[in-house]
């Protein structure tokens, strides 16, 4: 990045997603990074929910995918392996299918989240926790 320009870690995405959508999220995870998530989330307010909680959890080596639903998170998927690493680069693709969100890290495919929300329900793309995003697009 040039300059001091920084990403905002949020996305409006005020007419939704649809199949065939892709969100790209690129950077670097911090050297004392515990965990951190990429949301979709269907409006703002606190208890709103979220179509895909994309959560890598470093101390515990797992990425855990859920939705939120009437203010309650629902069943996790629990996917093994760390395809993040702590100090280092990383770029992520969510691709929006027909039955649920494609998860690609680096150049392989890592997971496929079925859909528990409608994704045209989506508002909003954002990161939180331990990370410094450098580029999030949607496309």
């Amino acid at each position: 990045m040039e300059g001091s320009t920084e990403v905002q870690p949020r996305v409006p995405l005020p007419e939704g997603i649809r199949v065939g959508n892709v969100m790209r999220i690129r950077g670097v995870v911090p050297g004392n990074a515990h965990h951190f998530s990429i949301n979709l989330v269907c409006k703002e307010e606190q208890d709103g929910e979220v179509a895909l909680h994309f959560n890598p959890r470093l101390e515990e080596s797992i990425v855990v995918f859920n939705t939120m639903q009437e203010g309650r998170w629902k069943r996790e998927e629990h996917v093994k392996g760390m395809p993040f690493q702590r100090g280092q680069p990383f770029d992520v693709l969510i691709i929006t299918t027909e039955d649920g969100f494609k998860a690609v890290v680096g150049d392989s495919e890592y997971y496929h989240f079925r859909h528990r929300i409608p994704p045209a329900n989506v508002r909003l793309l954002e990161t939180q926790g331990d990370v410094q995003v450098e580029l999030m697009k949607v496309f």
